[in-house]
C-alpha cells in the first residue's frame, strides 16, 4: 500500500481543522477574561505614535488592517485642524471602550472636551464666585487629543492583548523604549539608515534633519527672488561644516565643506516622502505681528462699508493739467534759432 495518499489526506485534514479553529475563534465573542485583560492593559497605557493624528472630531479608523482616512483626506484634515500628535511623540491612552463592533481608544484626553466633577464646584466669598477646579472655558481644558477606532465585522471577536497590539501597530508602538527608536520605526528604511549615520538626504523634512543632526547651531534666513529659504549650519572650522538648505518643510540642498577645502554639493532629490503637508512656522505669512496703528488699545477696526442699498458713484478726479509739447532740437538748430531771434530784434530797433 502506498503511504503517500494517506499523508496527503492527513495534511488536508490538519489544514482544514486549523482553518476551522481560526474561523471559530474569529466568530466567537470576546470572553470576560480577555475583556478584563484588555481593559487593564490599554487603560492609561503609554505608547509611542507611528503616524500623524489630526485634531478635531475626526480621528483614525483601522479595519481589516487598512488605515483610514487615506493620505489625501488626512492631509486636508491636518491642514485644516493641525496635528494632534506626530510620529515619535509619546501619548497616553486616556480612554479605552469596548462597544458593539469596535474598540475605541482616545489619546491625550480625546477630541471632545470633558468636564470633571470638581469643575462644577463654585465657592462664593465676599460677593464673588470662583471655581477652584478651573472653568470649562479655561484654555488648559481645550481638547487637543484624538482617537482611533479598531472596527470588526459584526462584533468584537475573542482576542488576546498581543493580537490587539499587532492590529494597532500601524498607529501605536508598544515596544519602543525611546522617542528616537519609535520614530525610526515609522520612516522608510533609507531614511532610517541615514538618521542612524547622522546623514542628511535631499528630500528630508525638518523633523528628520533634527533627528539626524540635532538642532542647528546657526540659522540664516535668506530670499532668492520670490522664494524664502533657511540655511541650517552644523559644525565650525577646523571641522567639516554642513549647510542644509530648507524651503518650507523640505531639504533642497546639502553642501559640505571639508577640512581640506573640498566642497561637496547635493541638489538631486534622494527620497520622496509623499506624506501629508503640514503648515510650519516657516510658512507663515510675512506680515508683522503687531502692525502700527492709530487706534487706541481695545478699539476695534472699522468694518467694511455696507454693500446694501443703491450705490452712489464717487467723484471723478480731474484730469492732470496738460503739458505743452516739448521738442528735442539739436545744438546747431538751437544756435541758428537764437541768431535769427537776435537779427530780428536788431532790425526792429
Amino acid at each position: 500500500m502506498n503511504p503517500r495518499p494517506i499523508l496527503v489526506l492527513l495534511g488536508i485534514c490538519v489544514l482544514s481543522a486549523s482553518a476551522f479553529a481560526a474561523d471559530e475563534k474569529k466568530s466567537s465573542p470576546l470572553t470576560e477574561q480577555h475583556r478584563m485583560e484588555l481593559i487593564r492593559t490599554f487603560s492609561s497605557d503609554l505608547v509611542y505614535i507611528r503616524t500623524q493624528f489630526p485634531m478635531g472630531k475626526v480621528g483614525l479608523t483601522i479595519k481589516d488592517g487598512k488605515l483610514s482616512p487615506n493620505r489625501e483626506e488626512l492631509s486636508k484634515l491636518l491642514a485644516l485642524w493641525g496635528p494632534s500628535v506626530k510620529p515619535g511623540d509619546r501619548a497616553i491612552i486616556t480612554q479605552f471602550l469596548l462597544k458593539n463592533d469596535r474598540m475605541h481608544l482616545e489619546i491625550n484626553g480625546g477630541p471632545v472636551k470633558k468636564t470633571k466633577w470638581y469643575q462644577r464646584i463654585q465657592v462664593g466669598a465676599g460677593g464673588g464666585v470662583m471655581t477652584p477646579g478651573g472653568t470649562q472655558n479655561d484654555p488648559i481644558n481645550n481638547p487637543r487629543g484624538s482617537y482611533v477606532d479598531l472596527i470588526f465585522d459584526r462584533h468584537i471577536p475573542d482576542l488576546t492583548v498581543e493580537e490587539v497590539k499587532q492590529m494597532l501597530w500601524p498607529v501605536f508602538d508598544f515596544d519602543s523604549k525611546s522617542p528616537l527608536e519609535a520614530y525610526l520605526e515609522s520612516v522608510p528604511p533609507k531614511v532610517k539608515e541615514a538618521i542612524k549615520a547622522h546623514h542628511v538626504l535631499v528630500g528630508m523634512n525638518r523633523e528628520m534633519v533634527i533627528y539626524a543632526k540635532g538642532r542647528p547651531g546657526k540659522k540664516i534666513r535668506e530670499k532668492d527672488g520670490e522664494n524664502e529659504y533657511e540655511d541650517w549650519i552644523y559644525g565650525e572650522p577646523p571641522q567639516d561644516v554642513d549647510f542644509i538648505r530648507v524651503v518650507g518643510d523640505e531639504v533642497i540642498r546639502v553642501e559640505t565643506m571639508k577640512v581640506d577645502g573640498q566642497k561637496i554639493v547635493q541638489t538631486e532629490k534622494e527620497i520622496d516622502l509623499g506624506g501629508p503637508a503640514v503648515a510650519t512656522a516657516a510658512q507663515k505669512e510675512s506680515k508683522p505681528v503687531n502692525a502700527p496703528t492709530l487706534r487706541r488699545p481695545g478699539e476695534e477696526a472699522p468694518g467694511p462699508p455696507p454693500t446694501s442699498g443703491p450705490s452712489r458713484p464717487g467723484p471723478v478726479p480731474d484730469p492732470p493739467p496738460s503739458q505743452p509739447p516739448q521738442f528735442q532740437v539739436s545744438e546747431r538748430q538751437s544756435a541758428a534759432g537764437q541768431q535769427q531771434w537776435l537779427d530780428a530784434r536788431a532790425r526792429s530797433s
